[in-house]
């Protein structure tokens, strides 16, 4: 399958953003863990359960064993019908086809992705404040990563926390902007957590230790796409060469 054969759902054009019509899923996976051939157990159990988003997110690895890790995780989440977006590296997106990528404060800006990537892969980019937010290249990104919704041990340097009274209160400073890209929550949240931050006009939440640190990855991936009402087929179509 390649990174051209999905058939992506049309947003409102009301945005900042007037040529973002890439679909964004409301449930991301980040994989996690010092292991890392355990990356491909997580994707294929997160996958199994129906997730359609999984971001890989490679820490402290050479550049070879980085881009030999997205290429499974690329054939696996093909398998399955899933995006496979990579946290960091647009080379590494690019030399595997990836759906997109996502991009921390510390990487390269969004617009010179975009420049390097066009625009048909999506590009995600990381706040933790409105008036980061307001600085970002609007028109050169799909959606927003915002947070950390509360404490994660997940991720080093810490922002400051948030919470959903300051996540809901950025969502609607943006929405007064008229800046209405996809806002995904992350950060040490849990399946009772997402209809609070739905109602309150974040688009989706990422998770990842949540997850990858449980005994039933397919259960408790389950749960949140349950309450996230998010259905994918892509169990039913999977191939049997994984």
């Amino acid at each position: 399958m390649s990174r051209n054969s999905f058939n992506p759902t049309i947003q409102t054009s009301d945005t900042i953003n007037m040529e973002s019509n890439k679909y964004i899923s409301k449930f991301h996976f980040i994989t996690s863990g010092e292991n890392l051939g355990d990356y491909f157990s997580q994707i294929e159990d997160v996958c199994r359960a129906g997730a359609d988003w999984i971001q890989l997110r490679v820490k402290d690895a050479p550049f070879d064993k980085w881009l030999d890790i997205a290429e499974k995780s690329k054939h696996l989440c093909d398998a399955f019908g899933a995006r496979l977006i990579i946290n960091d590296s647009v080379e590494i997106a690019q030399r595997v086809q990836a759906y997109g990528v996502h991009l921390g404060k510390n990487d390269m800006n969004p617009s010179e992705a975009r420049h390097i990537l066009g625009r048909e892969y999506v590009i995600g980019a990381t706040a933790n404040l409105l008036d980061e937010i307001l600085h970002l290249p609007l028109s050169d990104i799909d959606y927003i990563g915002l947070g950390p919704f509360r404490f994660t041990d997940t991720k080093k340097n810490l922002s400051p926390v948030l919470g959903l009274a300051a996540m809901a209160d950025i969502v609607a400073q943006c929405h007064k902007r008229n800046i209405r890209l996809p806002i995904v929550a992350i950060g040490g949240i849990s399946a009772s957590d997402c209809t609070d931050l739905l109602e309150n006009n974040l688009h989706g939440v990422a998770v990842s230790s949540v997850i990858s640190k449980t005994t039933d990855r397919i259960k408790v991936t389950k749960e949140f796409l349950t309450i996230l009402k998010l259905n994918n087929e892509s169990i039913d179509n999977c191939r049997q060469n994984i």
